[in-house]
């Protein structure tokens, strides 16, 4: 008996010590199996299997359950290492993804691509035959007018003088007349003008001359000093060439403005008759411009170009305008339209309706002396209030048109299907660039709204005939006028309150002051932009 009891007192010691070797002790696999072997006194080799079992499947239930945990509660790290592998990922495919949606939208969703039917129509009679006046249907009366500047004779000599020489072809050259004016040809351009001229069939006026200065109105500076705005210039040599209108019995339908540009002829005839057009066929435009890019992607005429309540552009790629106000001008852009509604545009080249710019016509119309007159370029008269005169043009247009709504249909239009460029090789890139053009304009309106675009213009929302009051600085007159460098050091004055009656085209200009350098030396700019100056605190 004492025996028997010593051997179960042994026993019952060796069961209660099976839990050291579970998975809850810490030990592993091997540490339990050596444990209940070396104890000599442990039962058979049953119970010594039998335990072995039950604790590997306790260390394996634990270590799955472990497991499990691990995996959906990942750790700081491992978390860190799921965002990079991601933005990994996405670096690298970005450009990718970009390359296809850019393929994608320019294969099936081309911006202004496939032209509306009249315009397909206009260009396959312009290639069928070979008939003068082919695609001027309703043989309507042009006046084509340019003013150039032509150094080396690259543009009458090139690929300018074709383009005007075969658009005349399309148009009929009993239908057109083309009135060239160039300032200060040098003996090259001069040579050049003269083959152009003796190539021209139709009724023209070839004009290359010298323009004196001393005719041209001036403004007076604070110092006392007169000097001659650039735009006062530019206008002066834009009204040289619509010179043969002044003297002319033939009544005009259309007038074709053209500058030193590139362009599709056949592209120049659809600006003319086809955009915006009526059930008839017919256009209904006061005025329609191109758009001109000084590269595959930059739109450039920002200075003439306002929307259709008069903010200026946004960043120059498409879709141009701005989203500020009613955004109308953007809409349209956005919508493929060809006649996009604006308060002021220019583009390189530009029909209008060439009655506004006759005597006859004009006479009949009114008596006062308010609109009489033929339409012609000008400039701002305030010193420091400078505006581009092809955007004055064109609110001088809509006042004739619409009277003192500002609000009201301009009747101006700008037409994207027809694009012009500085350079050939810009243009031959124009079909292909505007495919995607699409897809800017988020990035557009971005980059808007971080430049601070439209720039903010006072008098923008002025309306013809009011009268304003504000305050300006005003100097104290000088004795003499300065001579030299420009200075307003040692001049006095005070603020003042004026009141200025409002004339169209406040929405066309800023605070500037872009003057003729009369004297150029060598190397000198022939423009000075002359800063504004800024009153004594």
């Amino acid at each position: 008996m004492p025996l028997m009891a010593s051997r179960l007192s042994r026993s019952e010691q060796d069961y209660e010590l099976l839990p050291r070797s579970s998975s809850e002790s810490g030990y592993s696999f091997h540490d339990s199996h050596d444990a209940s072997y070396d104890h000599p006194a442990q039962g058979s080799s049953l119970l010594r299997l039998l335990i072995w079992l039950r604790s590997w499947r306790r260390r394996r239930a634990s270590g799955t359950k472990r497991n499990i945990t691990y995996s959906r509660i990942p750790g700081p790290r491992r978390r860190r290492q799921w965002v990079a592998c991601l933005l990994y990922w996405i670096i690298i495919g970005l450009p990718y993804f970009i390359a296809v949606l850019v393929l994608f939208v320019a294969a099936f969703l081309p911006s202004y691509t496939h032209r509306p039917t009249h315009y397909e129509e206009l260009r396959v009679r312009s290639y069928l035959t070979s008939i003068p006046g082919r695609a001027n249907l309703h043989q309507e009366k042009v006046f084509i007018a340019a003013s150039i500047y032509d150094e080396g004779g690259s543009l009458t000599g090139g690929a300018w003088g074709e383009a005007i020489l075969q658009l005349v072809d399309l148009l009929g050259p009993e239908n057109v007349y083309l009135s060239v004016y160039e300032n200060d040809p040098d003996t090259l351009s001069k040579a050049a003008l003269e083959r152009f001229e003796r190539r021209v069939n139709c009724n023209a006026s070839i004009a290359a001359e010298h323009l004196s200065l001393d005719g041209i109105s001036r403004v007076t500076l604070p110092s006392g000093e007169k000097r001659i705005k650039r735009i006062a210039f530019l206008a002066e040599v834009r009204n040289r060439a619509l010179r043969p209108l002044e003297n002319m019995d033939v009544v005009f339908d259309k007038l074709l403005f053209v500058n030193d540009v590139i362009f599709d002829p056949v592209e120049a005839a659809q600006l003319l008759f086809s955009t915006n057009v009526d059930s008839a066929g017919r256009t209904q435009y006061g005025a329609a411009c191109a758009v001109d890019f000084i590269n595959p992607f930059k739109f450039y005429d920002r200075f003439a170009t306002r929307d259709l309540e008069g903010n200026s552009m946004g960043i120059p790629f498409f879709p141009w305008f701005t989203d500020a106000g009613s955004k109308i001008s953007r809409k349209d852009v956005l919508d493929q339209k060809d006649a996009v509604r604006v308060r002021s545009c220019w583009g390189g080249m530009t029909a209008f309706e060439a009655k506004w710019f006759q005597e006859s016509e004009l006479a009949r119309r009114s008596k006062t002396s308010l609109t009489a007159s033929p339409l012609r370029f000008r400039f701002e008269e305030d010193t420091f209030w400078d505006s581009s005169e092809c955007c004055l043009i064109h609110a001088d247009l809509q006042y004739r048109r619409s009277g003192r709504d500002i609000t009201a249909d301009s009747g101006i239009y700008m037409n994207p299907y027809i694009r012009v460029a500085y350079d050939a090789k810009t243009l031959g890139w124009l079909a292909l660039t505007r495919r995607p053009e699409r897809l800017y304009s988020l990035a557009h309106n971005i980059l808007n709204h971080v430049a601070g675009l439209p720039s903010f213009n006072p008098r923008r929302a002025e309306e013809p005939g009011d009268v304003v009051a504000e305050k300006i600085w005003k100097y104290d007159d000088s004795k003499a006028a300065l001579s030299g460098n420009i200075t307003m050091e040692g001049l006095k004055g005070s603020y003042q309150e004026i009141n200025r009656t409002v004339g169209p085209g406040g929405f066309c200009g800023g605070r500037k002051l872009l003057l003729i350098n009369e004297h150029p030396q060598e190397g000198e700019s022939k423009w000075i932009n002359l800063p504004i100056p800024v009153p004594p605190v």
